[in-house]
């Protein structure tokens, strides 16, 4: 790889991981599946070949029509907060519930459950398009050629080291949640964490 090509990707990495980084209902979610060991593998990847879609289409010029649809926006926007608010009322129900919280190390979502709560973080999340389609699509155009598709490998990348190394990550975390007060704690925060996000969806729409 020559020096451009390998600037390029470095951009892109870096600027993938600095806005994939960051406590959200995505991350909140794979962190708590990696300390339950359920369905890690498939969530990761679902997550990560997610953001390499919405990637690889910002950087092929979607952001802009994006960007130019206020309903398709404003439709996002409303599903993501409601989404949102039911997943907190949960978290904070097996967090302040006694057999819930009870259940909470070893009850098994099923596979089609996880598939379809991580499908709903990851695409009615308007911050999702933000980031990947609109953000990382636009500063695509300081490059052209193979210099533009080294800078998205670049990001598509950030979104796989991270997605997997929180996911099987989590579990060097697992001495710690062997204690019910931890899981309290952790559905705790994910509550405030999504209601949280919901709220500054519901703001943008007043």
């Amino acid at each position: 790889m020559d020096s451009a090509l390998y600037t390029a990707f470095l951009a892109g990495l870096l600027l993938g991981g600095s806005l994939i980084v960051a406590i959200g209902a995505q991350n909140a979610f794979i962190l708590r599946q990696g300390l339950l060991r359920q369905h890690v593998f498939i969530l990761c990847l679902i997550c990560a070949l997610s953001d390499a879609v919405l990637i690889t289409a910002g950087v092929a010029g979607l952001g802009t029509l994006v960007a130019r649809s206020p309903v398709l926006i404003t439709a996002v926007t409303l599903g993501g907060a409601v989404f949102l608010f039911a997943y907190a009322f949960f978290a904070f129900r097996r967090a302040f519930h006694p057999d819930a919280l009870k259940a909470a190390g070893s009850g098994q979502v099923t596979l089609k459950a996880a598939i379809g709560a991580c499908l709903a973080f990851t695409f009615l999340n308007p911050h999702v398009y933000l980031d990947t389609v609109l953000l990382v699509g636009s500063l695509s155009g300081a490059y052209v050629g193979a210099a533009r598709a080294s800078y998205a490998a670049g990001a598509v990348s950030a979104s796989f080291l991270w997605f997997f190394g929180l996911g099987y990550g989590a579990r060097l975390l697992q001495p710690i949640f062997a204690r019910p007060q931890a899981w309290r704690v952790l559905d705790t925060l994910i509550g405030l964490v999504m209601a949280a996000l919901g709220s500054l969806l519901v703001a943008r729409l007043v």
